[in-house]
């Protein structure tokens, strides 16, 4: 039960292009915790205050299983979901099961790993940047430069041919769209699922040195690991591993087009950039449907109660806007550094690929700013189209250079 019910409450999720889209929603919330509407037509609580986030996203007494009674759905779940289906797939799972994932793959994505990795991201990203050259300009800096490099990455990391691009790029974007019905985003799936344990089948045999080929041997093919729970974080990796960091490659552009003074700035001072990727995860903190969670006992928050069963969606976006945090929140500013940004998330269930994100997005912006000095927008602002998705970002992103 709630504490307070709003007459009225505001549908979620939040659509439209603004940088936060819970800001209207902010203003008639003081305290930060109100009620929203799912597409579902349940409801549920928000949290968006930065403590607040942090609180809830540390405390066991909010599951993140969407098999637990009350969960806030943003859709229905399939009537023939099963556990088969929802083997491996971790980040919908609670300890102790959720341990057991992250410790067998957070060795994969250290930094001193990801170090290792930065010759073969920097040579992605100069040949990204050679082919949108030879598209000439006016180039979609999206399909040359922003898809294709975490694209390239992730395929290398996991063992999964780049050759099939096509295939698994379209189908993530059509079950991350909120236009996309219900049994189309279902159909994605199976096929992508389908796709992975064919792949799987193939590395059971042995000699891939990539994530998949040694878990395959080395667990599926010895029993340790069932094949459902491979394709399950397979599928987890591969879909997060290229379109989280795709949307932040292109959105990273377009901002930093809008505010010259700030491309300017990492232009002159390029030892800047590691400030300016924290920043810009922070001012555009992509996931913007924020991460839904559930009450599994009665706990305070903010001054609420929440008692079992009470659906909570936590809004990152409004959190890396807390003006208590982030004085002058609204605006964009390299130097801020912006290390207490949850863009990633916060807690046991952050983000395991962020190290990666990092790197890709650090080498992406400075060979970007600095190989194409006069980078603009081929089209006005008010032209670019963005996507109506789970992670925000633009469909398109024409530039001249």
């Amino acid at each position: 039960m709630f504490d307070t019910l709003d007459t009225r409450p505001p549908s979620f999720p939040f659509h439209g292009s603004g940088t936060d889209p819970a800001a209207p929603w902010l203003e008639e919330v003081p305290d930060g915790i109100g009620q929203v509407k799912l597409p579902t037509g349940q409801l549920a609580w928000m949290v968006s205050r930065h403590e607040d986030v942090r609180q809830l996203l540390r405390d066991p007494a909010f599951s993140s299983d969407f098999g637990k009674p009350g969960f806030p759905l943003l859709r229905p779940v399939p009537p023939d979901d099963d556990e088969t289906r929802r083997a491996g797939f971790f980040i919908r799972m609670d300890a102790p099961e959720h341990t057991l994932y992250r410790r067998l793959l957070t060795p994969e994505f250290m930094i001193k790993n990801m170090r290792r990795l930065e010759p073969l991201i920097r040579e992605t990203v100069l040949e990204a940047l050679a082919s949108m050259r030879a598209a000439g300009a006016p180039a979609d800096l999206v399909e040359h430069f922003a898809l294709p490099v975490p694209s390239k990455v992730i395929c290398h990391l996991l063992g999964v041919p780049y050759a099939d691009h096509a295939f698994f790029q379209e189908r993530s974007r059509l079950l991350l769209a909120w236009s996309t019905p219900p049994a189309q985003v279902q159909q994605a799936v199976e096929e992508l699922r389908e796709y992975l344990y064919r792949l799987i089948e193939i590395k059971k045999q042995g000699g891939a040195e990539d994530l998949v080929g040694r878990i395959a041997t080395e667990r599926v093919a010895t029993g340790d690991m069932t094949v459902h729970e491979l394709v399950g974080i397979s599928l987890l990796l591969l879909i997060a591993g290229h379109e989280t960091t795709a949307n932040m490659i292109g959105l990273s552009a377009l901002v930093l087009l809008q505010h010259p003074e700030q491309l300017r700035k990492l232009k002159d001072r390029p030892e800047l950039i590691d400030n300016a990727v924290e920043e810009l995860l922070r001012y555009l903190t992509i996931v913007r449907t924020g991460l839904a969670r559930v009450a599994v006992a009665e706990t305070e928050l903010g001054g609420h109660t929440f008692r079992p069963g009470d659906g909570v969606i936590v809004m990152l976006s409004a959190a890396n806007r807390d003006g208590t945090v982030f004085p002058g929140a609204d605006s964009l500013d390299l130097d801020r550094g912006s290390h207490q940004h949850m863009a990633f998330g916060f807690g046991m269930h952050q983000c395991i690929g962020q190290p990666l994100a990092r790197a890709e997005l650090k080498v992406a912006l400075t060979e970007l700013v600095g190989g194409m000095p006069r980078l603009a927008l081929a089209v006005e602002p008010s032209k670019v189209e963005f996507r109506d998705s789970i992670v925000f970002g633009v469909k398109t992103l024409p530039v001249t250079w």
